[in-house]
């Protein structure tokens, strides 16, 4: 079976590093979803405005070697078990039971919020994807088919309100930029396995590169550089 990429979303994700792990309703920042000429403006559209919601299929085409396989002689681009980083990074889970991208197959699905269409793009909120990132297929979401409100969330339910306290140690930041990092710093980008509250990390978004380090559960920005914003 061959994929067909039907549009690309474009956001302010450079890299992996910060994206957030699961699409998120609360979100305030913004993805467009920018489609091929074969289907920009097309009649595929019609009558989708009228829906609140969607789901995007769309291919982590990014994924190259799993991290569990990095020190073997084959290198793969999947593995039967995962270390989540909600989990702190030390406890392995089937890859079937987690969100992790190193899957047998590279395809990613995720809810959204539809705020518009907008010159034959559509413009969504919520969205777990890097700039870039290839989409397959979109589809309505359905609340009386899709939700699930007794549904047992596993071991996911234990870190679902997750979050870190953000100081900024640096005032100068444009608000609307602001607001969108603190979103994202909010979540604890870092890499499970890392708990040193003297590192520094940097992380690119939107033309910005914003440097943090984590001390406990406060997230401090020590500066953030601001260039070409979008």
């Amino acid at each position: 079976m061959e994929l067909r990429i039907i549009a690309y979303a474009q956001n302010g994700f450079a890299d992996k590093f910060g994206i957030p792990r699961q699409s998120r309703e609360e979100s305030t920042i913004q993805t467009r979803i920018v489609f091929t000429d074969e289907f920009r403006n097309s009649e595929a559209l019609r009558g989708i405005d009228a829906y609140s919601h969607l789901w995007l299929i769309w291919g982590a085409d990014k994924v190259t070697t799993c991290p569990t396989n990095q020190k073997s002689d084959t290198k793969l681009s999947w593995s039967p078990t995962v270390r989540p980083p909600r989990l702190g990074g030390n406890k392995r889970m089937g890859v079937f039971a987690t969100r992790s991208p190193f899957r047998p197959n590279p395809i990613g699905l995720t809810s959204v919020k539809l705020i518009g269409v907008e010159q034959g793009d559509l413009i969504v909120t919520g969205a777990d994807l890097m700039n870039g990132t290839p989409i397959y297929d979109i589809k309505p979401y359905l609340s009386f088919s899709d939700s699930h409100p007794d549904a047992i969330n596993g071991f996911a339910e234990e870190t679902k309100d997750y979050q870190l306290q953000v100081v900024w140690e640096t005032d100068d930041v444009e608000p609307k930029l602001k607001t969108e990092l603190t979103e994202i710093l909010q979540q604890d980008p870092r890499p499970a396995y890392h708990n040193d509250s003297a590192r520094v990390y940097t992380l690119d978004y939107a033309g910005a590169q914003v440097r943090f380090r984590v001390d406990g559960e406060k997230l401090l920005v020590v500066s953030c550089r601001q260039s070409n914003l979008l």
